[in-house]
């Protein structure tokens, strides 16, 4: 079975989105967008620095997009048992998987990316990964200091949030057995309680949707299950803002399924090292440029040998 998986936040980088604009078609698609959500998605993804990128409000529609652009040059869905996505990247997934439309996806990640934008300018809040350790010591310790365990991504990685003071106290202090503790460029404590007035945002914004059942499985990082009904994926990427990412239960339920192969859309590099430490052996491609593509055909090819 193959799997595609989409990124989340942070995946971003200046610029990463000019190459794939010189795709056939893609320049119009991506201004179509542009106009449909007041966002200058190809500025944005082509000549803004890194400070203008880390903008929760730009960050997550860019990374939709760039997912769309990519996954739309790797051909036809039947190629796929399993799409899955790391919290913005959710959208991403519902979207290939027939959930919501383009057009839809690209709404609602703008309305994601400034609720979640909003909420996080009630207090200086931030994001730290902690590598290595075991995992419930992590936890514990990362209780005892008040912070949440936003993203449990497996493969020795536990993303944690809370206030700027709280992250300060992690560096100053991290976990009995990891290694480091890294600060990432996120605007706020994404999927936590900071993130409730976000929810509400979303919510509103769920009411103008007409979503469709997914055509292939749909493993949700809430809880690494398979969803079957359009309107469950919905309430999930309502309710994810506000609630840890759980992606070692998604690799967990991609290994159950009898995964086989795994192709990261752009920007892809995150969720293939991930996978590398946790699904071991099982073949896998980022689609980091359309150079990526050769790579990816060759692994689709071979999977339907």
């Amino acid at each position: 079975m193959l799997v595609l998986v989409a990124p989340g936040q942070g995946a971003q980088t200046p610029g990463f989105l000019t190459p794939w604009l010189e795709l056939p078609g893609a320049a119009e698609r991506v201004a179509g967008w542009s106009d449909a959500i007041g966002l200058d998605l190809a500025h944005y993804g082509t000549k803004a620095d890194a400070d203008e990128i880390r903008d929760t409000a730009v960050a997550q529609p860019l990374l939709v997009a760039a997912g769309l652009l990519s996954a739309a040059a790797l051909g036809p869905r039947t190629a796929f048992g399993a799409v899955a996505g790391h919290s913005v990247g959710e959208i991403t997934a519902a979207a290939y998987a027939g959930v919501l439309s383009e057009d839809e996806a690209l709404s609602f990640v703008r309305t994601r990316g400034l609720g979640m934008a909003e909420a996080a300018a009630v207090t200086e809040t931030g994001m730290a990964a902690v590598l290595g350790g075991d995992q419930d010591v992590v936890v514990a310790h990362l209780e005892r200091l008040g912070l949440t365990p936003a993203n449990i991504n497996g493969a020795g990685q536990i993303v944690a949030a809370g206030t700027a003071e709280q992250i300060a106290a992690l560096e100053a202090d991290k976990p009995e057995g990891s290694m480091k503790v890294v600060a990432l460029k996120v605007a706020g404590a994404f999927h936590t309680h900071h993130m409730a007035p976000a929810v509400a945002t979303l919510e509103k914004a769920a009411q103008a949707l007409s979503p469709a059942d997914p055509a292939l499985k749909y493993v949700s990082n809430k809880d690494g299950q398979v969803v079957t009904s359009g309107a469950d994926v919905v309430a999930r990427l309502v309710g994810q803002v506000a609630n840890p990412v759980r992606w070692d239960l998604c690799m967990e339920t991609f290994a159950a399924e009898g995964v086989t192969g795994i192709i990261e859309l752009a920007p892809g590099g995150t969720l293939q090292g991930l996978a590398r430490r946790a699904l071991k052996g099982v073949p896998n491609v980022a689609l980091k440029t359309p150079d990526d593509l050769d790579k990816a055909a060759a692994l689709v090819a071979e999977q339907s040998a």
